[in-house]
């Protein structure tokens, strides 16, 4: 390992941090006697719907079945429409085809990158059935407007918080707002496994009941399928270690916001615009992406911090309208602020366990880089 090299993000770090811990849990699920389900993921199931402030949990094998299977749960398939975001990972409007309905794609806002939702309004049909606010980069989206522009309408409000853990909108989790909420657990997640895993939170009883039989060949006992399921449990070894990650994901976003305040005050007067925070909103920090004035100084910026054994990520490259699979089919409307943001985002390195010193370097390497090319 090179120890000068600073990455973007480091789930390894995460585990060496409570190395002692997570060992003796995945052991404790080698013990047995589950190995499919069972008690670990249960207990995850109730720890992570009570800290989010929802009733009932349903562990997936990854981020994307959440998004997928909650779409199932309110039969929203063939025929239907989905409003959400080109602006957020490919995932997000890959559940949504896994589920047989048809994405349509809205701009999003230029200070929290989330929904515009006076760009989704226009794109309601009488096909509409659901959005998918999608909380990005851990900024909550505008969910007062989002909420009533679903009840107007008669829409499901589903929530995207692969990249929101612990986030908060006026005081209250994000996660507990819509009829269900999907999160991704994926390494690299403020909450991450080794390895994939995701959930479904909802605060009713009959969709996570319905989830359940979806998440297991629509089993409600073993071999006897009361409708049409898939396969999508969460391991159990997964599981027991976001059991012990959990008990620690409040202080590790303090520590994700404090890092965050020394970017700001270390990067100011650079002609850089920094992430910001919407009033009543408590950001998560789950990247720290700023915004360059155009393409090739982004490129160039990203090229000089690698020269310095600095990772920056671009998240994300391309809008997914933009992308061979989706561009020639997809509804969208005006995509202005998305197509900006693709050639302009970068992601600067941050994650907890990301040292002072190794903070300030990164800030120093984009210092250095304005100073050199005034």
């Amino acid at each position: 390992m090179d120890e000068n090299f600073i990455q973007t993000s480091d789930p390894g770090a995460s585990y060496r941090a409570s190395k002692q811990e997570i060992d003796q849990a995945i052991r404790s699920v080698l013990d047995g006697p589950a190995y499919i389900l069972g008690e670990a993921v249960a207990r995850f199931e109730r720890e992570f719907a009570q800290f989010v402030g929802a009733e009932h949990g349903v562990g997936m094998n990854n981020g994307t079945d959440a998004i997928h299977l909650a779409l199932r749960a309110l039969k929203i398939g063939p025929g239907d429409e989905v409003i959400t975001v080109s602006h957020t990972a490919v995932a997000t409007v890959a559940g949504v085809c896994m589920a047989g309905a048809t994405p349509v794609l809205a701009d999003v806002c230029p200070k929290t990158r989330t929904i515009n939702p006076q760009a989704a309004a226009e794109l309601i049909s009488a096909r509409t059935k659901a959005i998918i606010a999608v909380h990005l980069y851990g900024h909550p989206a505008d969910l007062q407007a989002i909420q009533a522009l679903c009840q107007r309408h008669g829409l499901a409000l589903i929530e995207d918080c692969a990249q929101s853990h612990a986030a908060r909108y006026h005081g209250q989790m994000v996660g507990s707002f819509g009829q269900l909420a999907a999160f991704s657990f994926y390494p690299t997640k403020n909450l991450g496994a080794i390895g994939d895993a995701g959930m479904v939170l909802t605060s009713d009883a009959r969709l996570a009941e319905e989830l359940r039989l979806l998440r297991q060949y629509g089993w409600d006992r073993p071999q006897y399928s009361l409708v049409q399921g898939w396969n999508s449990r969460l391991d159990p070894i997964q599981a027991a270690i976001l059991s012990v990650k959990l008990g620690l994901l409040e202080k590790n976003t303090d520590r994700r916001r404090s890092l965050a305040r020394s970017y700001r005050d270390q990067l100011a007067g650079l002609p850089i615009a920094l992430p910001h925070v919407a009033d009543g909103c408590e950001h998560a920090y789950h990247l720290y992406v700023v915004e360059l004035e155009n393409g090739p100084t982004r490129d160039a910026l990203r090229t000089h911090l690698a020269d310095l054994r600095i990772a920056a990520g671009i998240h994300y490259p391309y809008g997914v309208h933009q992308q061979p699979a989706y561009r020639d089919w997809i509804r969208t409307g005006n995509m202005a602020v998305t197509e900006r943001l693709a050639s302009t985002v970068l992601s600067l390195p941050l994650y907890p366990e990301l040292s002072d010193a190794d903070q300030l370097r990164v800030s120093q390497g984009v210092r250095d880089f304005f100073h050199q090319n005034r």
